[in-house]
């Protein structure tokens, strides 16, 4: 046995456990149940080309040497990206912790109270920071909550204003680049139209619904955004203000000027630059338009016995419920990094965030001032933290590149430089010494640091933030050590037990994967420096590009999409271009299968698509008949099929290529959601199968971790035909020769999360991806033999096989007077997560074990479900004070002095004797949440005070 071999550690059953588990199944070899699984006529004819598979050690020595490609020049570009210090507390607690890392959107919140409050402390943060009435859980980055921003705007425009059709929409020169590219990508196809302009010169026309500001501006200037949300408010334009989350703790809330959005990313929050991300964005708003937020809230509500529990608030506004109808694509959190940035916070408080600021505040002036007297002119009047020199640009650039310093570069007659947290007292005389040389003079030498505000007196900070107890509580190593791991203990994660999510492929992440995350060169590069500076990350793009080409069988890939929702709208925006390059404007249908996922329909519309759903048979396939019937109907003006592969039913359905067809001929591209990516790999491919475009979930199959509910990364992989037109960026260039515009902020999106999925195709290798493949599937299998006769599998394939994930049905229990949630609750009290509950099928589990877990852990999840059916069947539909209505039960109910349920605190607490070993314990009982949403609070405000009388 090669213990080295990394396919070895990640597949978790053993030859003889494989072995085993065929014979329950009932086939005699593994390829036997391949052969009855995948349809033949789609399985690919050679092994994928790839590199031959690294063991750890041998990797991990290749991404160290691959760093040092990467030349970590000291960085002042800023543009919304600036390096940090992240304190080592939260770099060993939580982002090396996989207590944190690999825990699941918080969707069951008995058992996610921990997350659930770290991301309340964010949402308090932001609320405090920005001034305003409520906030989301995060959003991907800056630029798309910029444009989040624009469509909820536009979606609360007054009646007459949309009876009117207003639709311009004003955006400040000031604002990112980046942002700008993407409010283009963003507008045009819902319809607003784009006036970039002066703040000055803007002229308040009813022509307009809204705006944004950038505060600062990218070039460092803070112009007064308090007379101009005076004046839009006062002719009925709505105001979004991008703002800078550090330089808030100097400068007054938005929200107190009368701002209708304020957003941005809390990157500066210790959060390092990572080439672009994965960042936590923020977006506060009006509580008027909490209906409208786009993303997840976390709300706070009581469980069953009164006590103040968390949850994500609002759920009735997600995708697989509203679906064409939403107002945005939910899968737009990047929660561990909201979590890091909350802790950030936490950690410092309000006089260290002061602190901070005021720091890199003053060094910024003292370096104007010193600038100023080498003779350059610094032409910002009111700034934070960034200069705005008029000089020779050239000459500069020329100087700093040799000194290795980044600056920022419009034009040829300025130069921007931003000053942020790392930089010392030692660095400004560097800075001042790059200056000096090129002007031809003597350097000025600094020894103290200038305490002088900048900032107009009429925009300075007067509120107060940050007043709560959680914020002044933590301010030692030890004290935020302790408070990490209370919030640990109350979450569940992969470290505790498997997590069998069906569509979401909770495998596991290797420490390997993980571990370069924390080297320097990685971590701290800026997504703009020049690309002579950035070829190891170029080097490890190109190459995961490549390995994912190959992998779906396709010719180009782009890695800018930074979650699957982006992915998505990524995709359907290529084929848009794609069609409008052949003058085929009109084509704007896009036919979705009603077993889509409920992302699909929202990416659609998003792209300014109409959604025309087509059925599903009773066996759960795509029904061809009526797919055939409405491409022909639609022949004119069809623009793709949205499918996923295998179904979301877990089914790989035979007639995929004759689908694929139906749409070629009659117009039309296919897009495959990648969602389940995971039983296709080195078995299939899109491409195999007729696709033109997929995305694919690398948080899923390819092991970047969910973190609790993001990071996660989307990149779409494209047919020939669509090459051209893969998503560029404004800074750095990318993309096709007919580049659409950006997708997400950086040029490579999450570019640092992309080191996970190249360590992990890496270390597999072609046989150890397939391999993984193959073991999902046996996996899914050996699940559905065993809870039969306990549970009936929904849907199944030709020979009755279940691809990696299946549905099994329990609204029969429905007779005893159970729900599927109270399967699902009761599942923690054996110290397990959920699978999906009621997606796509309401009343169902949708079960995905994938290749990472052991048969010795399947069995316990085995044993746990049919111990569950025993329980269900002596419940009767008249008694509802039984077991499984009354799960989780919390480790305080078994500890009560009274105890008055009809079954024994032994049943309840530890119903498998396996249970007692590593019993996990829910924090709260079962959560309220209709009371939190009829009494919506989001921040960290007592629960006492909004409890009925």
């Amino acid at each position: 046995m090669n213990t080295n071999a990394f396919a070895l550690r990640h597949i978790g059953p053993r030859a003889d456990d494989q072995n085993k588990m065929l014979t329950t199944i009932g086939v005699d070899s593994l390829d036997q149940l391949i052969y009855e699984t995948v349809p033949n006529d789609i399985r690919l004819k050679k092994d994928l080309d790839l590199d031959q598979p690294m063991t750890e050690h041998e990797y991990l020595l290749h991404i160290h040497e691959l760093s040092k490609k990467n030349k970590a020049y000291t960085t002042y570009i800023g543009l919304g990206y600036h390096p940090t210090i992240l304190p080592a507390v939260i770099q060993r607690n939580i982002l090396e912790n996989p207590g944190w890392y690999t825990a699941y959107t918080p969707y069951q919140a008995e058992i996610a109270q921990g997350r659930l409050e770290a991301l309340l402390n964010f949402q308090t943060m932001v609320i405090d920071l920005t001034g305003m009435e409520i906030a989301n859980a995060s959003l991907l980055d800056e630029s798309t909550a910029a444009a989040e921003a624009m469509s909820l705007l536009f979606a609360v425009r007054e009646r007459d204003q949309k009876k009117a059709g207003i639709n311009k929409f004003f955006v400040s020169e000031n604002i990112l680049p980046q942002t700008l590219s993407l409010l283009k990508t963003r507008s045009n196809p819902i319809g607003i139209e784009l006036v970039v302009g002066k703040e000055e010169e803007f002229n308040f026309s009813e022509e307009f619904f809204g705006a944004i500001l950038q505060y600062p501006g990218k070039d460092g200037q803070i112009t007064d955004i308090k007379s101009f949300i005076s004046k839009a408010n006062s002719n009925r334009i709505k105001v979004a203000v991008a703002a800078d989350i550090l330089s808030l703790v100097k400068l007054e809330a938005p929200g107190k000027f009368g701002a209708d959005v304020v957003l941005g990313t809390t990157q500066r929050f210790g959060i390092p630059m990572g080439y672009g991300g994965p960042h936590a964005a923020y977006f506060a708003t009006k509580e008027a338009y909490k209906r409208d937020l786009p993303g997840r809230i976390i709300g706070v509500t009581k469980d069953a016995n009164g006590n103040r529990a968390l949850r994500m608030a609002l759920q009735t506004r997600e995708q697989h419920i509203k679906r064409d109808r939403a107002t945005s694509n939910i899968c737009t959190a990047q929660v561990l990094l909201a979590v890091m940035a909350s802790m950030y916070a936490v950690y410092h408080g309000p006089k260290g965030l002061k602190h901070i600021a005021n720091k890199v505040h003053n060094k910024t002036v003292t370096l104007a001032n010193a600038l100023e007297k080498l003779g350059y002119k610094q032409v910002n009047s009111s700034y934070f933290d960034t200069l705005q020199i008029k000089t020779k640009a050239k000459k500069i650039k020329k100087v700093a590149t040799e000194k290795k310093v980044n600056f920022y570069y419009p034009d040829k007659k300025t130069v921007t430089i931003s000053i942020n947290e790392t930089t010392s007292i030692r660095d400004i005389n560097y800075l001042i010494s790059v200056f000096a040389k090129a002007a031809d003079k003597k350097t000025i030498t600094i020894s103290a640091i200038e305490a002088f505000n900048n900032i107009e007196e009429t925009i300075q900070r007067q509120s107060d933030f940050l007043t709560n107890a959680i914020f002044n509580s933590h301010h030692s190593e030890t004290e935020l050590m302790r408070y990490i791991k209370l919030l640990e203990r109350k979450d569940l994660s992969l470290n505790h037990s498997m997590i069998s999510l069906g569509s979401c492929t909770m495998k596991l992440n290797a420490a390997s994967e993980m571990l370069p995350l924390s080297i320097f060169k990685w971590a701290n590069i800026h997504p703009f420096v020049p690309a002579k500076q950035a070829k190891g990350y170029l080097t490890v793009i190109k190459k995961l590009e490549d390995q994912l080409t190959e992998i779906t069988g396709f010719a180009a890939t782009s890695l800018q999409p930074n979650s699957g929702a982006q992915g998505e709208f990524a995709g359907l925006m290529v084929i848009k271009a794609y069609h409008e390059s052949r003058k085929d404007h009109h084509r704007n249908i896009c036919l979705i299968p009603s077993s889509a996922h409920g992302t699909n329909p929202a990416s659609a519309v998003m792209a300014g698509m109409k959604v025309v759903v087509t059925k599903s048979t009773a066996e759960g396939n795509i029904d061809v008949d009526d797919l055939r019937e409405k491409a022909e109907l639609h022949k004119d003006n069809l623009a793709c099929l949205m499918v996923t592969y295998p179904s979301t039913h877990g089914v790989y359905e035979s007639a995929i290529k004759e689908i694929t067809q139906i749409i070629h001929d009659n117009g039309g591209q296919v897009y495959m959601d990648g969602a389940n990516m995971n039983a296709q790999v080195g078995l299939t491919n899109p491409g195999n199968i007729g696709a033109d475009v997929c995305h694919l979930n690398l948080h899923k199959t390819f092991a970047i971790p969910h973190g609790g509910g993001g990071p996660g990364v989307g990149p779409i992989c494209v047919a020939k035909q669509l090459v051209p037109f893969l998503p560029g960026n404004p800074v750095i260039k990318t993309g096709g020769k007919k580049a659409i515009t950006a997708i997400s902020a950086a040029p490579f999106g999450s570019a640092l999360a992309c080191l996970i999925s190249y360590g992990y195709i890496k270390m597999l290798g072609a046989e150890g991806l397939t391999e993984s493949t193959k073991i999902a599937i046996l996996n899914a299998n050996y699940i559905k033999q065993r809870l039969q006769g306990s549970f009936d599998t929904l849907y199944s394939g030709e020979r009755g096989r279940a691809a990696h994930e299946m549905i099994v049905d329990c609204r029969p229990f429905k007779a005893n007077g159970i729900e599927v949630t109270d399967i699902a609750k009761r599942l923690m009290d054996y110290g397990f997560h959920a699978p999906t509950v009621s997606f796509p099928v309401a009343g169902t589990l949708m079960i995905e074990p994938t290749e990472s877990e052991s048969k010795a852990e399947i069995d316990r999840f085995c044993d746990a479900l049919i111990s569950i059916k025993t329980e269900i069947d002596s419940v009767s539909k008249e008694d509802d004070n039984n077991v499984l209505k009354n799960a989780p039960h919390t480790l305080d109910m078994i500890t009560a002095d009274e105890w008055v349920f009809p079954y024994s605190r032994e049943t309840a607490a530890f119903p498998l004797d396996y249970v007692r070993e590593n019993k996990f314990w829910p924090s709260v009982r079962r959560v309220d949440d209709a009371y939190g949403d009829r009494n919506l609070v989001c921040s960290c405000t007592p629960i006492e005070a909004y409890m009925e009388a």
